[in-house]
């Protein structure tokens, strides 16, 4: 703490710094819950504004590295929770609260809240319509979750005895407002859907804040009734009023009253349909009545008709008409026999194979000679042919050489002396000539 000069008199700048150490000391953090006031944000980033209720006010000033953390949008009239060091500006001598946190307070923390859990559910899918089931139409037990002391029992439990008064209600008490009440509802939900008593539980409450409602916006809670295995209404607040059960629920009414009138139909509805219905049901009774009286006199109708003797007699009368049929058929076949053997007859003593025969003979005695003279032919003709080719032959011999008076010199192997280098002295030739072979050796001056 500061020390007073001996003179005991301050200069504003002391004075100041006094009140800023003594205040700084007695609240280094502080908690203070208000509605914001004269909000500014300059280009610097900084936020300032007041704090303030029905009586007073304190300003406050939020610096920018701590501003960009805040989950909300600051504006005038919103109602925040402020958590800060209390400290004394010394230009101006006004004491401010400088800021670390700055949240949002009741409702509208509580409305944060309740937009991030909703979109946490319904990206899981918790609240997809493809997974709700459709309500009986006519329900035989109810299981009814509420407080039993509330306006909303009162609602249902009428509606439902004026509309249906054949359905059974049980009311299943359970807390619906308070810090175990979400715990308890769930509890009871899950033992009701379980037992298999219930044809479909109804989740109801009058209305109330958001902070009254909440614990209809458990995410537990909401969970359980997407899951359950019995379908789950949920008429929970006004219509205004929205819950997380509302969007898990198989179908959402507006009020406790609505939702009973959508549970269970109009007793007078009823009576008239089921007045409907039966006299649909005597009307179709008669005609099917008609209709069976219509068939057994046309049946007694035909049986007179179709007595035994007359159906003998047309029986028999069937028979000759069928025998006198086949009858005419045979004659008309056995005449058409007769008149193709008729024509085969006829044919055949026209064409008298004997002389065709004799037809024949001659024509084969006239083409017997034939094949003779063609062999004869082509001998002849073959012979022809062979003269020419030996007379070509002959031509080109080299035996004809040497009958003209040449002769072939050969050694012994058979190889013919064509010129003086062909033959050495002492070999041994054979000379062809026209009418033989000689034997000859090369002396040496012949070569």
């Amino acid at each position: 703490m500061p020390t007073l000069p001996n003179d005991n008199v301050l200069s504003p700048t002391q004075l100041n710094a006094l009140a800023r150490s003594l205040l700084e000391d007695a609240f280094p953090v502080v908690l203070v819950e208000g509605e914001l006031g004269n909000f500014s944000r300059p280009a610097s980033g900084h936020m300032y504004f007041t704090l303030k209720d029905a009586r007073a006010q304190v300003r406050c000033a939020l610096f920018k590295p701590k501003s960009q953390w805040l989950k909300f949008q600051p504006r005038d009239g919103l109602k925040v929770l402020a958590r800060g060091r209390l400290t004394l500006y010394e230009a101006r001598g006004d004491y401010q609260l400088i800021l670390d946190s700055l949240e949002e307070a009741g409702e509208g923390a509580l409305r944060r809240a309740f937009d991030e859990l909703k979109a946490k559910l319904q990206a899981e899918g918790v609240f997809d319509d493809a997974r709700k089931r459709l309500l009986p139409a006519y329900p035989r037990r109810l299981g009814l979750i509420t407080s039993p002391s509330g306006a909303a029992v009162r609602d249902v439990l009428s509606v439902l005895a004026r509309r249906f008064p054949l359905v059974e209600v049980d009311v299943l008490p359970v807390p619906v407002q308070g810090d175990a009440a979400a715990a308890q509802i769930r509890g009871m939900l899950e033992r009701a859907a379980a037992s298999g008593r219930y044809d479909v539980l109804v989740l109801a409450r009058g209305g109330g804040s958001l902070e009254d409602l909440w614990a209809f916006n458990d995410e537990a809670l909401a969970r359980a009734i997407a899951s359950s295995p019995v379908p789950v209404i949920s008429a929970i607040g006004h219509e205004t009023d929205f819950t997380l059960a509302d969007f898990a629920a198989d179908l959402r009414a507006p009020t406790p009253s609505v939702a009973a009138e959508l549970l269970v139909p109009s007793a007078v509805d009823v009576r008239t349909r089921v007045r409907g219905l039966h006299q649909r049901l005597e009307a179709l009774h008669l005609q099917r009545m008609r209709d069976r009286m219509q068939r057994a006199d046309r049946a007694s109708l035909r049986l007179q008709a179709l007595r035994p003797q007359a159906r003998l007699l047309a029986l028999g009368e069937r028979q000759q008409q069928a025998l006198r049929r086949l009858h005419a058929a045979w004659q008309a076949r056995e005449t058409g026999l007769r008149a193709r053997l008729r024509h085969a007859e006829a044919v055949l003593r026209a064409t008298r194979p004997e002389r065709r025969l004799a037809m024949l003979r001659e024509r084969l005695a006239m083409l017997a000679p034939r094949p003779q003279a063609a062999i004869a032919r082509s001998l002849q003709n073959d012979a022809l042919r062979l003269r020419g080719i030996a007379r070509s032959l002959e031509a080109v011999s080299p035996l004809a050489t040497v009958a003209r008076g040449y002769a072939i010199l050969q050694h012994e192997d058979g190889r013919v002396v064509r010129g003086m280098r062909d033959a050495a002295p002492g070999d041994h030739l054979s000379a062809r000539v026209g009418d033989g072979q000689l034997h000859l050796r090369v002396e040496p001056g012949d070569a």
